[in-house]
This record gives C-alpha cells, sequence and structure tokens, in this order.
C-alpha cells in the first residue's frame, strides 16, 4: 500500500543476520533465513558460552543457538506486509 511509512514487524536473536527474505507469488508467506544467532565473534558473546547470548530457537537451558528458516503469515490469511 502507499501509505509512505514503515514499520517493523520482524527482529532476530541477538547476534544474527536476517537473510534470503522470500516471498511466495501470492503474496501470503514470507521466507527467511536467521544465521548465526549467539555467533561465536558477535558483540558480546563469549565463545566458550554460546548460549549466553542466544539459545534460540528452542529457548531451552541447555539449547545451542542454531541457523533456521521461517515462514511468516498473517494470521487473517491475507498478504503479508499490508
Amino acid at each position: 500500500p502507499d501509505t509512505r511509512e514503515a514499520r517493523r514487524f520482524l527482529t532476530g536473536p541477538r547476534g544474527c543476520e536476517i537473510t534470503g527474505a522470500c516471498m511466495t507469488p501470492d503474496g501470503n508467506t514470507l521466507f527467511v533465513n536467521v544465521q548465526h544467532p549467539g555467533e561465536a565473534g558477535a558483540v558480546g558473546v563469549d565463545p566458550a558460552r554460546p548460549r549466553s547470548v542466544s539459545n534460540w530457537p528452542d529457548h531451552r537451558p541447555d539449547g545451542r543457538p542454531r541457523s533456521a528458516t521461517l515462514a511468516i503469515r498473517r494470521v487473517d490469511g491475507g498478504p503479508v506486509g499490508t
């Protein structure tokens, strides 16, 4: 739509990159990749303790951060981003 406003609808875990955004032809599903959550070398990450920053996507106390692909859809089934 031509509203000329931007609104944030997606953020990733600390230290990650959101990459590879791809929309289905009907606009109802947006696929994105979450890469390197809690990766050593990111600001504030202790390589010996990767869970100190992120344990995404499982959120378990013993879970290690892992990359993932997400499929984002609207609850009402309409096009994403409108």
